[in-house]
């Protein structure tokens, strides 16, 4: 029982860390706490979907990802990637979007960051609750998991707050933007599984890393490039922001 609420500790409270540093992103003006929760709610639940979409590329599919390029390739971009990435741009897109909170980029930001790090914290426990009966090799994936898969979810949210956030405010390319939203987090988490099912090859296992710390170093820059706007009740609406 002691172990099950540590490895559950392990699974989520770093998530809540995460978590409240981007609440203090928008320390003057934060979004409604309320909404913030329900994004983190919301990717917990969509773990369920996108697991049942992922059983069905392996079984149904035959994706059993045995060292195979292709098969890999296929299953990181459009079995995983595609899944994870489209159940959360959708609530991102239709519910949270329209709603007057998202009041400045920087909320879809903070609203897809919730997502992404809601779903890391779900992932995370289930990987580890299905390991119970092996102690070592449950705690070593879960100091590792949050390190990596946990950053990953955080940075390819925050990748599709930026562009939804750009979308919200841009209105002659909106189009554009809310599509750059939904692509750039399936390229980066594509390419972050595939080079993770390369376990045969550790010159391509490398480009895990490499690829997450791209995808870190893009969110840091996001974070930076929309934190320079003042909240729409401080001081009107906030200015556009030219790529």
């Amino acid at each position: 029982m002691l172990d099950l609420l540590l490895l559950s500790s392990l699974a989520i409270l770093p998530s809540l860390l995460l978590i409240f540093l981007l609440y203090g992103l928008s320390y003057k003006a934060p979004p409604p706490v309320s909404l913030m929760l329900i994004a983190s709610l919301f990717g917990m639940i969509s773990t369920y979907p996108a697991i049942k979409m992922e059983e069905f590329g392996i079984y149904d599919l035959g994706m059993l990802l045995q060292g195979d390029l292709w098969t890999s390739f296929t299953f990181s971009f459009l079995i995983v990637a595609f899944s994870e990435e489209t159940l959360k741009y959708i609530f991102l897109r239709y519910y949270l979007y329209p709603k007057k909170e998202f009041a400045v980029p920087l909320d879809g930001i903070v609203y897809a960051g919730c997502i992404g790090l809601g779903f890391a914290a779900a992932e995370n426990f289930l990987y580890l609750v299905i390991r119970l009966d092996d102690l070592d090799q449950a705690y070593s994936l879960a100091y590792r998991r949050m390190f990596t898969a946990l950053p990953a979810h955080a940075a390819f949210g925050i990748v599709m707050g930026y562009f939804m956030g750009l979308a919200r405010f841009k209105a002659k390319k909106e189009v554009l933007f809310l599509l750059l939203a939904l692509l750039f987090p399936i390229i980066l988490h594509g390419l972050y599984d595939f080079f993770i099912f390369q376990k045969l090859s550790k010159v391509l296992t490398i480009f895990t890393e490499i690829t997450l710390a791209i995808s870190l170093l893009l969110g840091a820059f996001m974070i930076r490039a929309h934190r320079h706007y003042k909240r729409r009740t401080e001081k009107g609406p906030p200015p556009f922001i030219e790529l």
